[in-house]
Order: structure tokens, then C-alpha cells, then sequence
């Protein structure tokens, strides 16, 4: 069993390795300048436009509204990596990879803004429902279909196996910790409401979005705020740390400006999942006037995301 666990892990390794190497840790920063400076800095030019549509409609009759696809996707973005991968990244980059990770929300928002434009422009209707997202217009729009149906393979494996076994790990490590719950109880539980929300169909997940997300998105804010104002006298000491520790200036840390880069940059994808591809099904399936709209909502939630 002990030879079959390493094993694992050491495939995990490798793949991480792969796909986390530094080329790609760069290529993802380098996408978001380089879609900045394509649409003119959109992510800030159109921020007051983002708020505004975002809260415009509630109400769809094809598909979801765009608030709707908003709150489901802050749901999928907000959550453990925004605890866990903050922390991954300070412990392995130093402070100095919360500025880079900052700095790619920004850039992560303008990402976000063109993946998910893409998702309306090639989503398609089916019995009241749109669907799409970034298998869809590789395939209709890049005319690759073997890596359209090689990026619905991998995201079915990541969103239905690997991403809820972290999230409901976590939920249940907290469960046994507090409570003494088992992780079996806990995991049987979470199985059946998952199950009556997403055998519910699109309609049924995003009501269930419309009532959580709002109340775990302000309770993540709120509760970072309160540590913040708790030790606001800390705060000028922990800014010069990030600042300093993000370009070498901290004699502690001044070695490590390319591990603080890499984990800024791996953690910040991680948590907002802009240009990743999983944020572009939710969008695909609201019902907007024009896809530039929804590209603007969702790089709003980005920017939740990165608050929270």
C-alpha cells in the first residue's frame, strides 16, 4: 500500500513539475500583459461598468442572468486556495509573492475578461440552455477538436475528482478538528447535498450560488478585515516586508525574487483560476446582449476573488 501511495506521489511530482515549470509560471504573466495591452487596460478602464452590469439583472429566461454566472463563478473561485495557497506561497516565495500575486489579479482580470468574451461568442443554445466555454471555442473557433476534447477530459478530472477531494478534505479536516466528526460522515454528507444541488440541473446550482456565495464571499472579506484592523499597527511593517521582499530590497529575503515571482504566480492562478479555462463554462451559459458584457463581469470577479 506504502509502495502504491509513493507511487502516486511521485507521478503528482512529475506532473507538477511539468505543467508548473517555470516557462509556463511566466507564460501565464506574460498572457495577462500581453491581453492589457490588446484591450487598452480594460480590467481598470471599465471598472465602475463592471459593478454596474454585474448588479443590472437578476432574472433570465434562456440560460442564467449574468449575476447569476457571477455568483457561480466567485463560488468556484473563492475557497481554499485563497487560505491555503496564500500561504503555500509565503511559505515557499517569502512576502514578496503577495505582491506578485496582487499584481496578477490585475492582470489576471484582463485574462479572464478575453476567455470568458469567447465563452458567449461560441456558446450554444440547447432546450432553453446555453452551453460553452473553452473546449467549445478551441473547437469552433481554433477548429482543434482532439485538443478541445483533450481539455474537456482534464477539466472533467480536475472539477469532478481532484478540486472536490482538496475542498471536502479541507471541509472535513475542520469538521473532525472542531467537532470530532469523522472524515466519512462528513464526506457522506457533503456527497448528497452536492448530489441534490447538481442533479438539479444549471437552474438549481446557480440558486443555491445566488444564497451562499453572497454570505462566503462578505464572510471571507470581513473576516481578513478584521485581522487587518486588529493589527493595523503591524500593517506599514508588513507592507515594506512585501514590497521589499517582491524586488530583493530585504536583506532577509533578497535572494529569493525569482521563487517569490514563481509562487506569486502559480498561488495567484491557483486562487482565481484566470486563464485556466474553468471559469468560462459559467460564463457560456448567461443570457447577455453583448459577450464584451459578460467578459466584464467576470473580471470583476477576479478582483472578488482577490479580496477575499
Amino acid at each position: 500500500m506504502n509502495n502504491f501511495l509513493e507511487s502516486i506521489s511521485c507521478g503528482v511530482d512529475f506532473l507538477n513539475g511539468i505543467v508548473w515549470s517555470d516557462w509556463l509560471v511566466y507564460f501565464c504573466f506574460a498572457v495577462g500583459v500581453l491581453f492589457t495591452v490588446v484591450g487598452r487596460v480594460p480590467q481598470l478602464r471599465y471598472l465602475k461598468e463592471m459593478v454596474r452590469l454585474t448588479f443590472k439583472e437578476k432574472d433570465s429566461g434562456a440560460g442564467v442572468s449574468p449575476y447569476q454566472s457571477f455568483v457561480l463563478t466567485v463560488g468556484a473561485r473563492v475557497g481554499t486556495a485563497n487560505i491555503v495557497g496564500v500561504a503555500a506561497a509565503i511559505a515557499f516565495g517569502g512576502p514578496g509573492s503577495v505582491f506578485w500575486m496582487w499584481l496578477l489579479a490585475i492582470l489576471g482580470a484582463a485574462t479572464s475578461f478575453f476567455e470568458c468574451a469567447l465563452a458567449q461568442v461560441y456558446k450554444t443554445e440547447v432546450d432553453g440552455e446555453y452551453y460553452g466555454g473553452t473546449s467549445y471555442y478551441i473547437d469552433k473557433g481554433l477548429h482543434m477538436k482532439w485538443f478541445a476534447i483533450a481539455f474537456a477530459v482534464i477539466a472533467a478530472i480536475v472539477n469532478g475528482v481532484a478540486g472536490p477531494g482538496i475542498h471536502t478534505n479541507a471541509i472535513a479536516s475542520a469538521f473532525e478538528i472542531s467537532f470530532g466528526l469523522d472524515h466519512s460522515i462528513t464526506g457522506i454528507i457533503l456527497v448528497i447535498l452536492v448530489g441534490i444541488i447538481c442533479f438539479g440541473g444549471i437552474k438549481r446550482i446557480v440558486r443555491a450560488s445566488e444564497l451562499l456565495v453572497p454570505v462566503m464571499a462578505i464572510g471571507y472579506i470581513l473576516a481578513a478585515l478584521s485581522v487587518v484592523l486588529f493589527n493595523i499597527t503591524k500593517l506599514p511593517g508588513v507592507i515594506a516586508a512585501i514590497i521589499g521582499s517582491a524586488f530583493g530590497l530585504n536583506a532577509l529575503f533578497g535572494g529569493i525574487v525569482g521563487s517569490a515571482i514563481s509562487w506569486g504566480v502559480m498561488r495567484g492562478v491557483y486562487s482565481n483560476e484566470a486563464g485556466l479555462g474553468t471559469a468560462t463554462n459559467a460564463a457560456a451559459a448567461a443570457e447577455t446582449s453583448h459577450p464584451a458584457k459578460q467578459g466584464l463581469i467576470q473580471s470583476f470577479s477576479i478582483y472578488i476573488d482577490s479580496n477575499a
